[in-house]
């Protein structure tokens, strides 16, 4: 049996960029109304994140910063179009993208952090061997070089 939830809703990360030109306290409102957007369509929000003010990597609409804000949920795929629509049409965010999570690939990610945490004592293991390695080499120069033969 696998360990994935294999029926329910699909779910979805947003992330969106919400304009410079408010202030702290004025994006929690903002942030907000896109969550009881999400809660409108009959979706669960699993996770909400805000990453703050960054700096945007080209200019959006004469702004160089944004506020991040990124936001993992449940949604009937029927009621995802409307979602993406009222959020397209809001004027106070700058950019959006709505991406479908795989939950296989979580999984996936576990199992590879998890082999990753037995790397280092393979990389450990090498970096003897090649310690020895220079020691053998080390004695082998010292011996040529102890000759009288060189020239």
């Amino acid at each position: 049996m696998s360990k994935v939830k294999p029926s329910g809703n699909p779910r979805y990360e947003l992330l969106y960029i919400i304009s410079n030109e408010f202030s702290e306290d004025e994006v929690k409102p903002i942030a907000e109304k896109v969550n009881n957007l999400i809660k409108e369509g009959q979706g669960e929000i699993v996770r909400a994140e805000s990453w703050g003010k960054k700096r945007l990597a080209y200019q959006i609409k004469k702004f160089n910063y944004g506020y991040y804000n990124l936001v993992e949920f449940n949604l009937p795929g029927a009621n995802l179009a409307k979602l993406e629509r009222s959020i397209r049409l809001a004027n106070d965010i700058l950019r959006h993208q709505i991406v479908r999570k795989d939950p296989r690939k979580a999984v996936k990610a576990r199992v590879i952090r998890e082999t990753e945490a037995v790397k280092p004592v393979k990389e450990e293991k090498l970096e003897k061997e090649k310690r020895t390695d220079l020691k053998d080499l080390d004695e082998k120069l010292d011996r040529i070089l102890e000759t009288s033969d060189l020239l």
